[in-house]
């Protein structure tokens, strides 16, 4: 009897837990492919471009209505059209590789969407400098009591 009571109620859990995890989000959804993209290590100058698939799991219309990068290096591309239940869009995001370190930056995602209306996505990695580049010559500043050229 113990076997039976105990095989019923896992089976009802489980039951309940497949039902659970199919539940579709009332109102527009948004789910991405990946949260962070990692660039690992990339040359200065080389391709800091990459691309997140975002993905409408809800019933209604998803409309993104802002992308904002953290800086200036950081610059996304959103589709401004709507994206329809179970349909797919991409947000591309550009970082200028020509400043050597790590990589840290985030991209802000705006959107009508009921479960998350702003969804905070990243990338990181680190540039490395290219070995042969000739070092920036010094900017020569006048000691202090140093004449000062006037012409």
């Amino acid at each position: 009897m113990k076997k039976a009571v105990l095989s019923f109620a896992f089976v009802l859990g489980a039951a309940i837990a497949m039902i659970a995890q199919s539940e579709v989000t009332t109102g527009p959804a948004i789910s991405l492919d990946k949260e962070v993209h990692d660039y690992g290590t990339i040359q200065q100058g080389g391709d800091g471009a990459c691309e997140f698939i975002v993905t409408n799991t809800g019933t209604e219309p998803l409309i993104i209505s802002k992308c904002k990068g953290s800086c200036g290096c950081t610059v996304p591309k959103c589709d401004k059209n709507p994206i329809l239940p179970g349909e797919t869009s991409a947000i591309s995001v550009k970082y200028d590789t020509k400043r050597v370190g790590p990589i840290n930056k985030s991209v802000t995602i705006t959107s009508n969407a009921t479960n998350e209306p702003t969804k905070v996505i990243r990338i990181k990695g680190t540039v490395e400098g290219d070995p042969n580049a000739q070092p920036a010559s010094p900017v020569k500043v006048p000691s202090e009591g140093a004449p000062v050229n006037k012409q």
